[in-house]
């Protein structure tokens, strides 16, 4: 009888401390400012998780070189779901240009899900000349140097699409770097550099005001986003980048966590209200399998690391 009464007590102290997941708060770290793209489909993400699972999700900035600083706690923090970490693509840039990191990018991180996609455009100030990218190559090309590209960081897609453009085009441009994409705009509208690849919300205004000329968009084929506008993949075959945002979590998170992270932001992605509130930032919802995310990561890894190493880019 004691025996039974043993075996009874022990499985619903089991019972007890199975708890749903997830049964505190969850913190989301974004690597970066408040403000940014991360920043913002964090915190849209988050709100609708809270309501899912009835359980508050916070986001946590945590700024700093370039998004390591964030990225590191976020690893180092205990893997039972109460921690999550939302990336962009600076994620895959950053094992290229930070050496060493303090982290493995693939293996002390588990994708959880792709959150949102979209693309860049090439833009160019009106008085420049261009109508078309070969009209802006050609004059590249007869002015090596003297095109201004205004960049945002080494590692920036701004920076980046520059460098792969003058890889395919064959062209020597001039990077001038700032520290904001906002400084960055404000002086290609002023006239005071050349040309930039943005995004479509950060341009729309101004492109509509024909105070900036789009010349190409980065998506794989023409979008609706930026009617008109030819994509840079016409021209030059695979030419095709994203901005883009993703959720991970601390390696060793049990898979069946991961899967109900999964499966909540599946949901949340696929609500009209959500794609319209990304496509009026010029986003996509994306969603997908945490292998897909594996998978997305380690394409972005290798793409711009051809870049970074051929260009011998580096954080001075």
């Amino acid at each position: 009888m004691l025996f039974a009464l043993a075996i009874l007590a022990a499985a619903g102290a089991s019972e007890v401390g199975a708890q749903p997941y997830p049964s505190r708060p969850v913190r989301i770290i974004v690597p970066n400012a408040a403000g940014g793209l991360a920043d913002i489909c964090a915190r849209l993400v988050a709100a609708k998780l809270a309501r899912a699972v009835g359980q508050q999700f916070r986001v946590e900035n945590r700024p700093g070189a370039g998004g390591t600083l964030g990225t590191a706690a976020a690893v180092k923090a205990a893997p039972d779901g109460t921690t999550l970490l939302a990336v962009f693509d600076s994620h895959a840039t950053n094992p290229h240009l930070f050496k060493p990191l303090p982290y493995d990018t693939l293996a002390d991180l588990a994708p959880i899900s792709l959150l949102v996609r979209g693309p860049l455009v090439l833009v160019v100030h009106p008085g420049l000349g261009p109508n078309t990218v070969p009209e802006l190559v050609k004059l590249a090309q007869s002015r090596p140097g003297a095109i201004n590209f205004a960049a945002v960081g080494p590692g920036s897609p701004a920076r980046l699409l520059m460098e792969l453009l003058k890889i395919e085009a064959g062209i020597n441009v001039t990077m001038v770097a700032y520290k904001g994409a906002g400084l960055a705009l404000g002086d290609l509208v002023g006239g005071q550099v050349d040309a930039m690849f943005a995004t479509v919300p950060s341009i729309r205004s101004h492109y509509r005001a024909g105070r900036l000329r789009a010349l190409a968009i980065t998506s794989e084929r023409r979008s609706t986003i930026a009617p008109g506008v030819p994509a840079m993949n016409e021209l030059y075959p695979g030419f095709v980048a994203e901005a883009w945002v993703a959720l991970l979590a601390p390696a060793r998170t049990s898979p069946a966590i991961v899967a109900r992270i999964n499966a909540e932001v599946s949901r949340i992605l696929a609500q009209p209200e959500m794609k319209e509130r990304f496509a009026e930032q010029g986003l996509e919802t994306a969603g997908g399998t945490p292998a897909q995310l594996d998978r997305w990561i380690r394409a972005e890894l290798e793409r711009w690391g051809r870049v970074i190493r051929e260009q011998k880019i580096t954080l001075e």
